[in-house]
């Protein structure tokens, strides 16, 4: 297959064409600052309009748009702006292509996340059923924007359509745990390996997370299956309150004990490290409902069997 990834140059984009390349297909990055470093082709696009970059999708197979700045800041009125103005300028200009091509790939997977679901306890959020959130009492301002970012993302790629030639998936991602550098578990085996790995707040907010294996055979098997289209949850279907996730990740890094942070610690730390507490205080219980129902096998659908894979793998890849 021929695959085009604009926003291909981050940690999901760079495991997705790791691993695309090394199974043989032809995998076109395109980003706002190329790489020569990288062992597949990386073009140049200014994420916002129609270019040259355009011409790649004409008879490619798969257009995987991962395009967006970080969400890893401080949510100042700046920083919210190119949060939402990347996705949303990107998603049109990936949109607009599509529609104006000739030969136009067969199938769109649009990035999208799970913070687009309520912060809850009682139940788990799956495509169907599950709670968008926004409306719920007592919502920080920068949760509310998180959400706001997310239903506007994936507004912009279903405004682009019907495209009668191309399937639209909508990737609502969980964390995506990988053992490579700088990744989300690179940075939490870090706290771990620090004695910090404790409880975060109640530590009853809910984490969902992926293996990376698992993503990978999971954006596979959405090319695949032209049955799929819409939204899509892409998370293990087990998530676990966070004080029993870091308990499990504490156990696979043979750490015993893991110093606990309130709420007013995490915010500290958080204005001192430019991020926000969100990203550790939400409650994301997710399930992938579309996934288990078609038929989807999950090899490490379990976040301690998961750990101590990742963990391995960390320790390989460092030695």
């Amino acid at each position: 297959m021929k695959i085009v990834i604009p926003g291909g140059s981050g940690q999901v984009g760079t495991l997705l064409a790791r691993a695309f390349v090394k199974d043989g297909h032809e995998v076109v990055v395109l980003s706002r600052s190329p790489s020569a470093r990288a062992k597949w082709r990386v073009l140049p696009w200014n994420s916002k309009s129609s270019g040259d970059w355009a011409a790649e999708l004409e008879g490619a197979d798969v257009v995987i748009n991962l395009a967006g700045r970080s969400v890893n800041c401080r949510y100042s009125t700046k920083n919210r702006e190119e949060i939402m103005r990347s996705r949303i300028d990107s998603t049109r200009a990936v949109g607009e292509a599509i529609s104006k091509a000739k030969r136009p790939p067969r199938v769109w997977l649009q990035a999208s996340t799970a913070t687009i679901y309520a912060d809850r306890y009682d139940a788990a959020n799956d495509e169907t059923a599950g709670l968008i959130g926004g409306s719920e009492p007592n919502v920080p301002d920068t949760w509310r924007f998180s959400i706001d970012v997310a239903t506007s993302w994936e507004k912009a790629a279903l405004e682009a359509g019907p495209l009668s030639d191309t399937r639209l998936v909508l990737l609502r991602s969980a964390m995506t745990m990988s053992p490579d550098r700088d990744s989300i578990f690179d940075v939490l085996l870090g706290l771990v390996r620090l004695g910090l790995g404790g409880s975060a707040g109640s530590g009853r907010q809910y984490v969902s997370w992926i293996h990376d294996l698992d993503f990978i055979r999971a954006i596979y098997w959405l090319i695949e299956h032209d049955e799929i289209s819409g939204p899509v949850n892409l998370s293990a279907p087990e998530p676990l309150p966070y004080a029993e996730f870091m308990r499990a990740l504490r156990d696979a890094a043979g750490i015993k004990i893991g110093l606990p942070a309130t709420k007013w610690m995490l915010e500290i730390g958080a204005f001192f490290m430019r991020t926000e507490t969100e990203l550790v205080l939400k409650s994301r219980r997710v399930v992938p409902g579309i996934l288990l129902k078609h038929g989807f096998q999950f090899q490490f659908p379990n976040w301690p069997e998961a750990a101590h894979d990742l963990g391995r793998r960390w320790i390989s890849e460092k030695s």
